[in-house]
């Protein structure tokens, strides 16, 4: 299997867990937070509705040709180190807390609607940018963080380190579960 359908596989199981795991709790229950210092299942999804979502206007310059990478890019060592940090960063699992940007902290006063479905429909969305950019990973574009143009990495990195995220906030999201029905 190559790497896309992988991704697109991994980002459709990490949909049907969400759908399993978090589809019958009520919104009260999805906006519980276990404690005041983690994010409620809601806050975990907006979340990575917000990252994921950021990359959106980067796939769209890439594909109309108006992209321009930071001059950093041109040289390997640097999206190497920045892609291969920042994957390991988010592919612990979630053993180490990071503090995400400020553009991608969770904000469901501004949500509307049921994040569940918003989720869903993220994902397809996201699905589909995968598929589109489908030549510019095969040329091994390199692009930059959406919160910062100076980290640099190929754009095969951004789609591991996006389904490792996910993969990190759904089980976080689980923890979160589990801890507020021993609360219950």
């Amino acid at each position: 299997m190559d790497k896309k359908n992988r991704w697109i596989n991994e980002l459709n199981a990490v949909t049907e867990a969400v759908t399993k795991d978090f589809g019958i709790l009520s919104s009260e229950i999805l906006l519980l937070k276990a404690n005041p210092n983690e994010w409620s299942i809601s806050e975990n999804l907006d979340h990575l509705i917000k990252v994921n979502s950021s990359y959106f206007p980067i796939f769209k310059k890439l594909k109309n040709g108006t992209f321009r990478g930071a001059f950093i890019g041109k040289f390997g060592f640097f999206t190497k180190m920045f892609g291969d940090m920042i994957y390991k960063s988010v592919s612990d699992g979630g053993k180490k807390k990071i503090k995400t940007f400020p553009l991608w902290e969770p904000n469901l006063a501004t949500s509307s609607g049921n994040i569940l479905d918003q989720f869903k429909s993220h994902q397809a969305e996201l699905i589909d940018w995968i598929t589109q950019m489908a030549p510019f990973i095969d040329s091994k574009a390199i692009i930059h963080s959406p919160a910062n143009k100076l980290i640099v990495y190929t754009l095969e990195k951004a789609f591991e380190i996006i389904v490792a995220h996910e993969k990190r906030h759904l089980e976080q999201a689980k923890r979160v579960l589990t801890k507020i029905q021993d609360q219950i």
